[in-house]
């Protein structure tokens, strides 16, 4: 029996008619949850909780066991924890029940909302020049603490950003982008406005110019959760 809490504010994302079957239904405010869970032939079953939101993001908190703590886990890292000896197939190996069933993602609507997100990833962010347009980014010197600007243009300059961003120590003087010290002024709080998006300098995020992820700057050789799950999904 569905929670009925929130259901008017989900009514929009699923008919009553494509979940009423599935196990362990709730809706919430801007997401809908079902029990879902991936199978392993050493360890059995691990189940879960699937929450689906209308931006497409996918969220599985673990129930395992009593004492696991996971949750907010992609479904390929959920398919992962869970064991899975055939990895890396989470819409196949990942299963909701459906009147008593163990029914893979990819056979239901659940993934109604990924499936467009994936897709306006993959192709509607592109700048006048037809490739993916990306705003440029700032990160933080850890020793001055200033914000340092950086451009988003190519692959190399986005893996650059992406390895600044992971380094929890990254220092001015680490920036390989232009030649830059702690003792240089940090850019003025009008000026960080502009960020390069096509479709007006002082956006502050649209299609146009917010990525979240594509072949520019994501990374097969990169061992990052978010560069893994871009892989693996692509390949699904």
């Amino acid at each position: 029996m569905a929670d009925g809490e929130g259901q008017d504010a989900t009514t929009s994302l699923f008919a009553d008619e494509e979940l009423c079957e599935m196990s362990g239904l709730k809706r919430g405010t801007d997401f809908v949850e079902v029990m879902c869970g991936c199978t392993s032939h050493r360890y059995g079953d691990a189940v879960g909780r699937l929450r689906v939101f209308a931006s497409g993001d996918l969220e599985i908190t673990c129930d395992c066991t009593p004492g696991c703590h996971e949750d907010k886990l992609t479904p390929a890292a959920f398919e992962k924890h869970s064991g899975r000896e055939t990895a890396r197939k989470w819409k196949s190996n990942v299963w909701v029940i459906v009147k008593g069933d163990k029914v893979p993602l990819s056979k239901t609507v659940l993934l109604k909302y990924y499936n467009q997100a994936l897709k306006a990833a993959n192709g509607a962010h592109k700048g006048p020049n037809g490739r993916p347009c990306h705003r440029d980014e700032f990160v933080h010197c850890k020793r001055c603490n200033k914000e340092r600007r950086f451009r988003l243009r190519t692959k190399e300059e986005c893996r650059k950003y992406h390895d600044a961003v992971r380094n929890p120590n990254w220092k001015c003087s680490d920036s390989t982008f232009e030649r830059v010290t702690c003792d240089d002024e940090e850019e003025r709080a009008s000026r960080k406005v502009l960020r390069g998006c096509s479709r007006s300098p002082s956006c502050r995020g649209c299609t146009t110019c917010v990525c979240f992820g594509c072949e520019t700057c994501r990374f097969s050789d990169c061992s990052c959760q978010t560069c893994t799950d871009f892989t693996h999904n692509s390949k699904s």
